[in-house]
């Protein structure tokens, strides 16, 4: 149907002489345009890979965002992992200015990872019931990557493991970590190095065994914060480091609420207590002389 004016649905026409406007060419200011043979944005980052790899099992509508939510915090925690590598390499070489940056990007990583919980907090218990049970026995603390973060950063728990047994692959990885010096012991051969007395026991201690919190350590990093004009870098270090936990200890406590929000007090998939793990998790401290120093200033 047209209309008086000459426009179906009551437009208005243009004015004789008028012209419609013109969409805008990108290839007009030098844009690529044509990809046949030369690789483009989406051949560069692999997308189709990517966008193919969510595989759902029951077909419930919050299965994605389930799968998503997971497959993102992993690749986050591989930049993570390659963040923390070269800033103990950093750090190890006497070019601790060098891993602030790293360790400032660590943090808001997990940062990051933080504002990922608001999303899976959309997801309710009944809408979590329908897809629970294609999950099997897979759980998030069997994440070979985020014991990867804890091992490197020193929460060196050998029980862990365990769950990678059967990826010899994997084990590989995390034994190789274990062998190496951890983030918090490099931070503790850079203050020996630059005079601090830390503990010779400290800088000789069985690199696979968890860290024991040592008063004489706490005391060499009470020293940095007493005089921090005289310690600069060493106090800049540290701050660094704490940074980083009260990111990684934020991002532990919305694990806690989004699990408990989303299944109460049930056992995990992976047959953990579930939040009772998780709070257990919390009390655990990657730079414990860092925060009890603090009471003792």
């Amino acid at each position: 149907m047209t209309t008086p004016s000459g426009c179906p649905f009551g437009g208005a026409m243009p004015e004789t002489g008028e012209t419609a406007p013109t969409a805008y060419d990108p290839a007009a200011d030098g844009a690529e345009m044509s990809f046949d043979g030369r690789m483009s944005y989406g051949d560069y980052l692999r997308i189709d890979r990517i966008l193919t790899s969510q595989h759902l099992l029951t077909g419930a509508h919050d299965e994605m965002l389930f799968i998503i939510q997971h497959q993102t915090s992993e690749l986050w925690m591989r930049l993570a992992i390659h963040e923390l590598d070269a800033a103990r390499r950093a750090i190890a070489a006497g070019r601790a200015p060098e891993a602030f940056k790293m360790l400032a990007r660590i943090a808001r990583i997990f940062e990051q990872l933080n504002s990922a919980w608001d999303v899976l907090r959309t997801m309710t218990p009944s809408d979590y019931t329908t897809f629970r049970e294609g999950l099997g026995q897979s759980s998030g603390f069997q994440s070979w990557q985020y014991r990867l973060i804890e091992y490197a950063v020193g929460n060196r728990n050998l029980a862990m493991l365990r769950p990678h047994a059967h990826r010899p692959d994997l084990t590989a990885k995390l034994e190789s970590e274990l062998a190496r010096p951890s983030l918090y012991d490099e931070a503790l051969r850079h203050l020996a190095r630059s005079g601090l007395p830390v503990p010779q026991d400290v800088l000789d201690r069985n690199l696979r065994a968890p860290w024991v919190e040592s008063d004489a350590v706490r005391e060499v990093w009470a020293m940095v914060y007493r005089d921090p004009t005289r310690h600069w870098q060493a106090y800049e270090l540290a701050e660094k480091l704490v940074d980083f936990e009260d990111y990684f200890r934020r991002w532990r406590f919305n694990h806690v609420t989004t699990v408990e929000r989303v299944i109460g007090f049930k056992r995990g998939t992976g047959g953990t207590s579930g939040v009772q793990y998780l709070r257990r998790m919390l009390d655990v401290q990657l730079f414990p002389e860092l925060w009890s120093l603090r009471t003792a200033l």
